[in-house]
């Protein structure tokens, strides 16, 4: 009797593992013939004209230069606004806070901003830096607002990093006489480095491939120049350039530009992740983490 439950318990496992092996590569084939798929029907046809000249209205032959540059500066002024709250706060929530009904409050109202869609960030942006502050369609504004829209992820994923970290690394160092801030910058966050990392890939990541923010807060045009590193200026991005192409254009090749930009958008989007996990690489590589 123990003998057929034992096979039959063998034969439920080799059976769930088949089963999950064959869901993940599915996902990975899904995964892989999409990004084949998108970067095929553009990447041959981009050449340096196309990434460095000014989108045209009218004849073939545009580019992208302006909102590529806008993607990366709306990104970057995003990430500075939100990187040191997101994980400051939660810092201060994995290390520092009581567990109460207060904190258990600001979990929960952190919880549901993190799955808030963009587009209400997006409507409380227009509302605020567009309507109230009067500042019009700007890459700052866009920027603030993206910054809003990490804050949840960012302060989620910072502070369960830091809650995995085994209490018994803690305990170790303070032992030997350090303090708690001495134990979270030398211990902590070091151990939790990588968890980070990939919690602030996926926001970049989002940010970067965000449209309805940018549409609500930034607009859908740029000021014309190349390289207007003006805060006020209109801040349209790769990713609002390429619906606005699909729906809206009138330009004889917008297939072709449209193509184009979506695989210019997925490569950067990839190169991103790729340049922030090359830190982890290299401590894990270094101290063999």
């Amino acid at each position: 009797m123990k003998a057929q439950i034992t096979k039959r318990k063998r034969i439920l496992d080799k059976t769930a593992t088949v089963a999950l092996w064959i869901l993940a590569a599915g996902v990975i084939l899904l995964i892989a013939w999409l990004l084949f798929h998108i970067l095929s029907r553009g990447i041959t046809k981009i050449n340096l004209s196309f990434l460095l000249k000014v989108p045209d209205e009218i004849e073939t032959g545009g580019g992208i230069g302006p909102v590529l540059l806008n993607s990366f500066y709306v990104l970057i002024l995003s990430m500075v606004f939100s990187l040191p709250v997101g994980i400051g706060a939660g810092i201060y929530l994995a290390e520092y806070a009581r567990d109460n009904k207060v904190t258990g409050a600001i979990r929960m109202c952190v919880e549901s901003l993190a799955s808030v869609p963009s587009i209400v960030f997006g409507l409380f942006g227009m509302a605020i830096f567009v309507n109230y502050l009067q500042i019009g369609l700007t890459v700052i504004g866009a920027s603030l607002t993206l910054a809003l829209l990490n804050l949840p992820i960012l302060t989620r994923v910072t502070e369960e990093s830091i809650r995995a970290v085994p209490n018994a690394l803690r305990e170790a160092y303070t032992a030997m006489g350090a303090t708690k801030s001495q134990c979270i910058r030398k211990v902590v966050l070091p151990t939790a480095f990588s968890r980070i990392i990939t919690g602030i890939s996926l926001v970049a990541g989002r940010a970067y491939g965000e449209s309805a923010v940018i549409i609500l807060t930034a607009g859908t045009s740029t000021s014309g120049m190349m390289w207007d590193f003006n805060l006020f200026s209109p801040g349209e991005t790769l990713a609002v350039h390429l619906w606005y192409v699909q729906s809206e254009a009138i330009v004889p090749d917008a297939k072709e530009i449209a193509d184009k930009a979506a695989a210019v958008l997925v490569f950067v989007v990839l190169m991103i992740n790729f340049l922030l996990r090359l830190p982890v690489w290299f401590m894990e590589r270094k101290f063999k983490i």
